[in-house]
């Protein structure tokens, strides 16, 4: 998978203004899991126990890659796609459930976990040379729904056959949290995290704040605006990632209500307290629309650029736009 969003270079500093950030000892490390390539930097004075944190930040990727990957048989969510029901889910997919669960909720379901057969019909299709038809959607649509999956401590399940789950749009953002915890729980104060989206702590090795780079979703050689992360995570959902049509009209995000993808946007990112959170609510500003983004910015108090099908952008005034 490609890079949806970039590090900007941030310049350097004199000597005399390094702080901790830039005298400690960085590390990084660099591996695929949940779809992507997970990249994890990170500092302390402390060599070893760096190394510690950064190992265990590994592992809690790891662990959600296990339990919600869609790509491992074994996975907790294939399970559950399988069978229709999952006995004993682990707290990692029950926390990720319950919050999509909420968003759902909250977003009057722009936000839906169980849109996997919509996903599933429209990569069929593709393949297939051609665009669902409105019976096939229509079909589709009927077996999605987040209030028909149930969802309990010592049980998941589906109330209705022919549902699936796909976390593919609220799992990235969790591992960057779960991660950032494991970073946090060993010290460590100066890091940057991008699983697919991205959360930091303190300030790069210049001791000056990370700058995080949009790129244009039409040329992603070109970045359309630089972003200052000021404590908290941001997220990127594009239609040119993951495309079922050539002029992008068809792609991976899909608007439960009508079981297509919306029509007037190109991107989103989204700053956000968590890196769960701001990735589930690039969909539902994907699905709002321009017209309701500030609307929906104000009522999630998270930050929002956006992009249309024409390549213009806009940003609500709470980002941080970079110089």
């Amino acid at each position: 998978m490609q890079r949806r969003t970039f590090l900007f270079a941030s310049l350097g500093l004199g000597a005399q203004t390094l702080g901790l950030a830039a005298t400690a000892t960085w590390q990084s490390r660099s591996f695929v899991a949940l779809g992507t390539t997970v990249q994890l930097k990170a500092a302390h004075v402390d060599p070893a126990r760096l190394t510690q944190a950064l190992d265990a930040a590994v592992r809690a990727a790891r662990e959600v890659e296990a339990s919600m990957s869609l790509f491992r048989a074994d996975s907790e969510l294939s399970q559950l796609n399988q069978l229709g029901r999952l006995a004993d889910p682990s707290l990692h997919l029950l926390t990720v459930l319950r919050a999509a669960r909420q968003v759902s909720q909250a977003s009057a379901g722009a936000f839906d976990v169980t849109v996997q057969p919509l996903w599933a019909l429209h990569d069929r299709a593709r393949r297939e040379g051609r665009l669902p038809t409105a019976l096939e959607i229509a079909t589709a649509r009927a077996q999605v729904g987040w209030q028909k999956l149930s969802i309990d401590p010592h049980r998941l399940r589906f109330t209705q056959p022919g549902m699936a789950v796909t976390l593919n749009g609220i799992a990235q953002g969790y591992a960057a949290d779960a991660a950032r915890q494991a970073l946090m729980a060993h010290g460590i104060e100066h890091a940057l995290l991008d699983t697919g989206e991205f959360s930091a702590l303190g300030r790069n090795a210049q001791s000056r704040p990370w700058t995080l780079g949009v790129e244009d979703p039409r040329d992603t050689t070109r970045l359309l605006a630089a972003l200052q992360l000021d404590g908290r995570c941001l997220a990127t959902s594009a239609d040119n990632r993951s495309a079922f049509t050539p002029d992008h009209r068809h792609h991976h995000i899909f608007d439960p209500a009508t079981g297509d993808s919306p029509t007037t946007l190109s991107s989103v990112t989204v700053a956000a307290p968590t890196a769960m959170l701001a990735d589930a609510l690039t969909k539902v500003m994907f699905v709002g629309g321009p017209g309701r983004i500030p609307a929906l910015a104000r009522q999630w108090r998270v930050g929002v650029l956006w992009v249309d099908k024409q390549g213009r952008w806009a940003a609500t005034p709470d980002l941080r736009l970079a110089g």
